[in-house]
């Protein structure tokens, strides 16, 4: 054992002993102190973004309406027409109807509105503006003569505007749709002017139609000796006949849909000279009597056909003097 000491302490001390020596410090170099393992680290300051302007909003000025667009607003303004008091039937307001008018109509959402066409008019189209936000729909009533057209609208919101035009066998109507959030008009419909004119007219016609010709007319007085000559046109009359005072040129009906000929009462010696008459119905009345007479219609190719009184119907060779 003290053997194995001996060898110990002889081994290290035959080793050799290395030794560093310090470089001194320069005074340019200064030490580099150490970060402590419990130190808080020093944040390094970062430079703030630079802002960038925002773009300048450019603001375009609303382009006046044009002479044009500014006449269209104003027709459409003023051929508008809006629900009257006065024009209430019950419920119903009664429109006058008029070519090329706009007719108000009040809707509300839930409600439907009923716009009630002529008795007997056909539909042909039903056209609206908003078919997303509005309904329409049809339906009729009554049979016959009297059956009738009802369209029908209601909008799904208020504060909705649109157009409806409905075309018919008749005639076409535009109307102006507006809702609102409650007040709606439980139904329109319209009367027709010239339909009533038209049947005062036809109703006028048929009465002097059916008038006598003449007042006072003794039938053992009228003379019926008159011959009808020449052309064959679609107005040619049926007869002619007097009561010593006036005498009467009978037409056919179709005197009525066609131009009417001019009368010309024929001298001695055959000159024509334009008579004055009154038109009744198919009767021309001359405050005259008269041998011969001519009814003349046409230029190039003039057609002509002579009344004689009392004459044989033979054509005669001065049918076309003048």
């Amino acid at each position: 054992m003290k053997a194995v000491l001996l060898a110990a302490t002889m081994l290290v001390g035959a080793a050799p002993v290395f030794t560093q020596t310090a470089a001194p410090p320069q005074a340019s170099q200064s030490p580099v102190p150490l970060p402590s393992p419990t130190a808080t680290p020093t944040p390094v300051p970062v430079a703030a973004p630079i802002p960038t302007p925002a773009p300048a909003r450019v603001r375009h000025r609303p382009k006046p309406p044009s002479p044009a667009m500014l006449r269209v607003r104003t027709a459409n303004r003023e051929a508008t027409q809006d629900p009257q008091a006065r024009a209430f039937v019950n419920a119903v307001q009664v429109y006058p109807f008029s070519e090329g008018a706009l007719y108000r109509l009040y809707a509300a959402p839930e409600r439907v509105t009923d716009i009630a066409l002529q008795p007997g008019e056909a539909v042909i189209s039903v056209a609206a503006g908003d078919t997303v936000r509005w309904t329409v729909g049809d339906t009729t009533s009554g049979t016959g003569d009297g059956k009738r057209v009802h369209i029908l609208v209601k909008p799904f919101a208020a504060g909705l505007s649109t157009n409806l035009i409905i075309t018919t066998d008749r005639r076409a109507y535009h109307v102006q749709l507006e809702s609102t959030a409650a007040t709606a008009m439980a139904a329109l419909s319209w009367t027709y002017p010239q339909d009533e004119l038209i049947a005062i007219r036809r109703a006028a016609e048929q009465e002097k139609a059916a008038a006598p010709v003449a007042s006072g007319l003794a039938i053992e007085q009228l003379y019926f000796g008159y011959a009808i000559t020449g052309d064959n046109p679609a107005w040619r009359p049926l007869r002619a006949f007097d009561d010593g005072r006036q005498t009467f040129i009978e037409f056919p009906a179709s005197i009525a849909v066609g131009e009417a000929p001019p009368l010309f009462v024929l001298g001695e010696t055959g000159d024509a000279q334009l008579v004055n008459y009154r038109v009744a119905g198919r009767f021309y009345i001359v405050d005259r009597l008269f041998a011969a007479a001519e009814l003349r219609l046409g230029e190039k190719k003039q057609a002509v056909v002579r009344i004689v009184r009392g004459g044989s119907g033979r054509r005669s060779s001065r049918r076309r003097a003048s």
